[in-house]
């Protein structure tokens, strides 16, 4: 059976001062560091062996995937960086403190921009400071895929095409993946998988550094989902 192997990230320093990050590129924080070494140990302890890593475009998740597949001794693996696995866009609440906009918005409303699957954020504009479409790293895209915000939904069609064109077919090879990404791009990678619904997917949390393993039979069905703990 293949086996595809997700790890969010390790806490980042905008997740320990509790700021909505989205495409922001902000770096692990200490604690995020040792989560992501602790994850490879969990890999290596597991026996899990890799033939295929692909992370976001974000440095919390690619120095993860570092880490882990260094502590696993499969720093080697080859690797795709795609813009595809980068976490949900928070639109105009990227940087702003989660706490302070809920005391300013309600937490009614913080909860539903942060958990509900089809209702966008407060979208950023091309114009706006802080939108991806300057950003180097996102030059040879068509600039009308660069979000100015997404929900679950959105998200999840922007990582299907990456899923039906390489994932899928390396896991129908036999080959097994590891995926470092984010909560939301993770998330929406396995509501698909499991076929969560719109509303249970609200509730399924992914925590950082945690590897999840999913195995699969000759049909890409889940046979069995483990989550790798001490």
């Amino acid at each position: 059976m293949s086996k595809l192997v997700l790890i969010r990230h390790g806490q980042s320093q905008w997740n320990l001062s509790n700021q909505f990050t989205g495409w922001e590129d902000v770096d692990l924080s200490d604690k995020g560091v040792e989560e992501a070494k602790e994850a490879g140990k969990l890999v290596k302890k597991a026996g899990l062996e890799f033939d295929y890593a692909y992370t976001s475009v974000l440095t919390r998740a690619i120095k993860t995937l570092h880490y882990a597949l260094e502590e696993s001794d499969q720093l080697w693996v080859p690797e795709t960086k795609t813009w595809r696995l980068n976490e949900r866009h928070y639109g105009r609440l990227q940087g702003l403190n989660k706490k302070e906009t809920a005391e300013k918005y309600g937490d009614e409303q913080v909860h539903i921009w942060r958990r509900s699957y089809d209702t966008l954020p407060p979208l950023l504009s091309a114009d706006d400071e802080g939108s991806a479409v300057n950003d180097r790293r996102y030059k040879d895209l068509d600039p009308n895929l660069i979000p100015g915000g997404e929900n679950l939904k959105v998200t999840l069609e922007r990582v299907m095409p990456l899923w039906a064109d390489e994932i899928a077919p390396k896991l129908l090879d036999g080959k097994n993946v590891i995926i470092a990404a984010h909560g939301n791009s993770l998330r929406a990678l396995s509501k698909y998988i499991e076929r969560i619904s719109d509303d249970d997917i609200m509730d399924l949390e992914m925590k950082t550094g945690e590897p999840v393993v999913y195995e699969f039979n000759d049909k890409l069905e889940v046979q069995n989902k483990t989550k790798l703990d001490k």
